[in-house]
């Protein structure tokens, strides 16, 4: 007889593995689905910008507004700080190179330029009483050798006697082992002097080698000190002529407070401004390049002011070989400040795509133009125009250079014309 077996009710712990799969599966569905919308996206042609690959000459440069101002200027500046006590020249005046314009005083430098060549007197004083008392220690140590080497004589010409009388029962053992003993303690005697009297030497070396460059660091102290107290003395840096000179006798100037200018009376210089992040590619002698009435001018860079102001520091650029015909003081001049040299390289036209990707990847298009397809790349140094690629990419091939932001990172772009 068969016996009915009676179904028997889920349980609790059977539920919950059937929710948790159920779960998993929805999760995976939705993954799945999530990534079959993002891995390709849509765009018409005419809402991006593609351009092309080349092969070229990369110059990093920074573009900049420079103002054509009159002349050469020189500012002068308190290189160590004073009371003004004499103007040998008056506002307006025309200079010569090197001429005394002004004298400051400073009782602390005057004081301290008197303690450092004291200084360097006492150190002198002393480099030769040690020098002195080297030689005299060494001239010790010399007739302590020689006494030494006089009673090692003396003792080996006994020993050697004692010896012989010994050898002919002359004498006994007793008295040749006193020669003998006498002999070999002054032969050690004879070694150790020597060996002090060439340690002293090797000392003394030492020792004066180091007085001497304590000398010497001490005399180069002192010759800056006198530079410093020399530097009281404002002289005209150029010839030309001095204007803004703001000082009245008695006044205390700190060190570095601008004092006045001295201008040059032919010639044009070009003022601009930079940004300060690039402060420390920024030199004396720096090439710049613009263009006036179609002609390219060469500039160099003559003077670079650190002073940081609203984010930009100053630099000064006079024309390298010929100056344009007809500007005029205040015209502004379109330059390109050049930061390296040309290179051969494969260029990428800049765009706003950097935003999204930082540079890292980029899309490609296919040889048909109508998908692209991301590529990673790795590019070098920029100028307004273009990137350097330094892997990555061919010339020839085409990159959107436009904003990635509406394509929510799809792996392919569907171009349509």
């Amino acid at each position: 007889m068969d016996t009915i077996i009676e179904k028997k009710p889920l349980g609790r712990k059977a539920i919950q593995r059937i929710v948790i799969a159920l779960i998993i599966i929805i999760a995976i569905v939705s993954a799945s689905l999530y990534t079959m919308h993002s891995a390709q996206t849509k765009v018409s042609a005419d809402r991006v910008t593609i351009s092309e690959v080349v092969q070229g000459t990369f110059q990093e440069y920074i573009p900049l507004t420079g103002i054509v101002m009159p002349v050469t200027t020189i500012y002068l500046d308190a290189l160590e700080g004073g009371r003004v006590e004499q103007k040998f020249v008056e506002d307006g005046a025309m200079v010569k190179k090197g001429q005394p314009l002004l004298r400051l005083s400073n009782t602390d430098l005057a004081l301290s330029l008197v303690n450092q060549e004291t200084s360097v007197y006492n150190l002198l004083t002393q480099m030769q009483i040690s020098r002195n008392a080297a030689v005299q220690n060494t001239v010790n140590k010399l007739n302590q050798l020689a006494d030494v080497e006089s009673q090692l004589k003396e003792a080996k010409r006994i020993y050697d006697l004692d010896k012989h009388l010994y050898q002919e029962k002359a004498i006994g053992l007793q008295e040749f082992k006193q020669a003998e003993n006498n002999y070999l303690y002054y032969n050690e005697k004879m070694k150790l002097s020597k060996q002090i009297l060439e340690q002293d030497s090797v000392f003394n070396q030492q020792q004066l080698q180091q007085s001497r460059q304590s000398y010497e660091g001490s005399q180069n102290a002192l010759n800056v000190m006198r530079k410093k107290v020399g530097d009281l003395i404002v002289r005209a840096p150029i010839d030309g002529q001095l204007t803004a000179l703001n000082v009245e006798i008695g006044q205390n100037k700190r060190q570095g407070e601008r004092l006045g200018q001295v201008d040059a009376v032919n010639g044009f210089k070009v003022s601009a401004d930079v940004d300060e992040h690039y402060i420390s590619r920024v030199y004396n002698g720096l090439k710049a390049i613009c263009t006036v009435a179609g002609k390219n001018y060469t500039l160099n860079i003559t003077k670079v002011f650190a002073q940081v102001v609203s984010g930009k520091f100053q630099v000064d650029m006079q024309f390298k070989d010929s100056i344009p015909d007809g500007i005029k003081r205040g015209q502004t001049l379109q330059i390109q400040l050049i930061l390296g040299d040309a290179i051969p390289s494969v260029l990428l036209p800049k765009g706003s795509f950097s935003q999204q990707t930082g540079g890292n990847w980029v899309y490609v298009l296919n040889k048909n133009g109508n998908q692209a397809y991301k590529k990673e790349v790795q590019l070098g140094m920029q100028n307004p125009d273009y990137y350097q690629v330094i892997k990555g990419l061919q010339p020839g091939e085409k990159v959107i250079t436009s904003s990635y932001e509406s394509f929510n990172n799809a792996s392919t772009i569907d171009i349509i014309n």
